[in-house]
C-alpha cells in the first residue's frame, strides 16, 4: 500500500517508514559494491603518497631482491650448476664466412696467414721501419678539433700535428711520401666538433674512413694531460674476429711503434663490440699489498664506426673500395645480429 501526499501530511508514520526504507536500500547497495571490489593483498610502493616513506620502502625491496638473488646464486654454485650466461645480441651473433677461429698458425688459417705476409702492413710487422704519422685537420678547424689532434700526438709516438692550409688530400699524400711519413690521419669536423677520421697508410694504402663520436677530451674527464708521459704505449686490439676486422686492427696497430716501453705502463686499447670500436687510454699500477693491477684512465676517450676501406691512397672519384657501408642496416638487408668486424 503506497502512501499518498495527503497521508504523509496527515499521518507522520508513513514518512518515517519511507525514510527507513530508503536507508536500508542504500545500505544494501553499498554492501554489494564492497563485495565486488577486490582490495590488493599488499599496498604497492607507487601507491604510497609520502615521498620519503616511498623511497625507504623501495630501497628495502631492492635490498631484499638482491639478497634473494645472491642466495639463489650460491645455491646453484653448491649444486654444481653451470654459470648462466645472459643472451645478448653479440652472444647470438650470426657467423660470418670470413670469421677466423683459433690461432693464425692453425692449418685452417694458412691461406689468411699467407695474405698477411704479403699485405701492405707486412713490412711494418717485420719491423723494417718505424712509423711516422702526420695528424692534420679539415680547413679552419675549431678549438675542440685542434685540442683533439694535439692529444692524438701525445698518444701516438713519432707523430706531429700540422694545419693543411687548404691543400687537397692527394697533394698531402705526395708531400708526405717525399718526407718519409708512413701514415696520415685527417680529423674531420661538423658543428665545431670532430666527427670523422680518415686514416691513410703510405705509400700504397689502404685508406680507412671512420665515423667519430662520443669524444671526451682529457679536460672533459677531469684529468691532467701532464700525466701522459712520452713512453711508447702498449697496444691492445681486442675482439676483431673477421678478415675485415683484422685489416682494421692491423691498420690501427701500424700507427704505433712495434716496441713498447713497459716502463711507462701506458696502454692504448681498441675494443670492438657490435662493430663499434671503443678507444681507451690507461696507465696501470700494481697494488703493493695485493699485487693486483689498477687502471687509471688518462684520456681522451672516443668511439669509431667503420664507414669504408679503400684500396690504395685516398681517391673519392675513382677509388676501388674493399668494403663500404650501404646506408642503414635495414637498407643493407641484414639482421641486427650480423656484424662485419
Amino acid at each position: 500500500m503506497k502512501a499518498s501526499k495527503k497521508d504523509l501530511m496527515v499521518n507522520p508514520f508513513f514518512k518515517i517508514k519511507k525514510e527507513n526504507d530508503q536507508k536500508e536500500s542504500k545500505k544494501k547497495i553499498k554492501e554489494e559494491k564492497e563485495d565486488k571490489v577486490e582490495l590488493p593483498a599488499e599496498i604497492t610502493v607507487n601507491a604510497i603518497r609520502n615521498k620519503v616513506v616511498r623511497q625507504k620502502k623501495y630501497e628495502a625491496l631492492q635490498k631484499e631482491k638482491k639478497k634473494a638473488k645472491k642466495e639463489r646464486r650460491k645455491a646453484r654454485a653448491k649444486a654444481g650448476e653451470p654459470k648462466q650466461i645472459p643472451h645478448t645480441i653479440e652472444s647470438l651473433r650470426e657467423k660470418d664466412e670470413t670469421m677466423i677461429f683459433g690461432s693464425i698458425d692453425d692449418e685452417e688459417n694458412i691461406e689468411y696467414k699467407i695474405d698477411m705476409e704479403h699485405d701492405e702492413f707486412a713490412s711494418y710487422y717485420r719491423e723494417e721501419y718505424e712509423p711516422k704519422v702526420l695528424i692534420t685537420y679539415s680547413d679552419n678547424p675549431h678549438t675542440k678539433t685542434r685540442i683533439f689532434g694535439r692529444e692524438l700526438t701525445r698518444i701516438i709516438p713519432n707523430s706531429i700535428s700540422l694545419y693543411r692550409n687548404r691543400s687537397g688530400v692527394k697533394k698531402m699524400v705526395d708531400s708526405c711520401i717525399k718526407r718519409n711519413f708512413t701514415d696520415i690521419i685527417v680529423v674531420n669536423e661538423n658543428q665545431c666538433k670532430p666527427n670523422g677520421l680518415l686514416i691513410i697508410h703510405l705509400p700504397n694504402g689502404p685508406t680507412m674512413h671512420c665515423k667519430l663520436s662520443n669524444v671526451k677530451l682529457t679536460t672533459d674527464l677531469k684529468k691532467d694531460h701532464k700525466e701522459i708521459t712520452q713512453h711508447r704505449p702498449e697496444v691492445i686490439l681486442n675482439n676483431f674476429t673477421t678478415r675485415l676486422g683484422h685489416t682494421c686492427a692491423r691498420m690501427f696497430g701500424a700507427l704505433f711503434h712495434y716496441q713498447p716501453e713497459f716502463k711507462g705502463r701506458r696502454v692504448v686499447t681498441f675494443h670492438n663490440q657490435r662493430d663499434y670500436i671503443f678507444f681507451r687510454h690507461h696507465r696501470y699500477e700494481f697494488d703493493k699489498k695485493t699485487g693486483k693491477p689498477r687502471l687509471r684512465e688518462l684520456g681522451p676517450r672516443f668511439t669509431l664506426r667503420l664507414r669504408s676501406i679503400q684500396h690504395g691512397t685516398f681517391d673519392s672519384k675513382y677509388g676501388d673500395y674493399e668494403w663500404i657501408i650501404q646506408g642503414r642496416r635495414h637498407q643493407m638487408e641484414t639482421s641486427r645480429r650480423k656484424f662485419f668486424l
